[in-house]
């Protein structure tokens, strides 16, 4: 039996639709998670089907540990699932985080994260009652620096690094009153 996050919450936008993960999104992500286009989620070119498959099994367990976790972002038109974004905060991260992946390449680019990570910043302000959320970018990923920027969020560099032996840009989101 495969089992099934129970009792999660679905959010819909205007083209996607938001849930927990399930069986059968790690044929989506794990053809990203080996390509050259995750190296800033721990995954990569040399990155082989174990490790993959782990990752994705953190993005679902963190739901059971916190409750909450990285939605999978299903295109509304055709039911694939593109990539994840959400609520985040491992043990150790100093912060709670919104973070994103774009899965699949031919969706970058086409303001579906945007949409996404708009959706799931109200999700965590009204519903999880954060009172602030950063989210951490490696310096070389110009993709996400932009949407962070597009997002009205700023760089603020006076938080504290997640894994200070390897620091990041720390952006800032706009808080829930603006």
């Amino acid at each position: 039996m495969i089992g099934v996050l129970q009792d999660t919450p679905v959010i819909e936008t205007e083209r996607l639709i938001l849930r927990a993960p399930q069986a059968g999104d790690e044929e989506a992500f794990i053809p990203f998670a080996m390509s050259a286009r995750a190296e800033f989620i721990g995954g990569g070119a040399e990155c082989d089907l174990g490790l993959a498959w782990r990752i994705m099994a953190i993005i679902a367990g963190h739901w059971t540990i916190r409750g909450y976790g990285s939605f999978v972002l299903v295109d509304k038109a055709t039911g694939t699932p593109i990539g994840s974004a959400g609520p985040w905060h491992p043990a150790g991260w100093p912060e709670q985080e919104l973070g994103w992946t774009i899965w699949n390449a031919d969706y970058e680019g086409t303001g579906l994260a945007h949409e996404a990570v708009l959706a799931l910043r109200h999700y965590v302000y009204e519903t999880l009652k954060w009172p602030t959320a950063v989210s951490y970018i490696d310096e070389r990923n110009a993709r996400s620096i932009a949407l962070a920027e597009r997002l009205g969020c700023r760089l603020d560099k006076a938080a504290e690094q997640p894994k200070p032996e390897s620091p990041c840009l720390i952006y800032r989101h706009p808080g829930p009153a603006q």
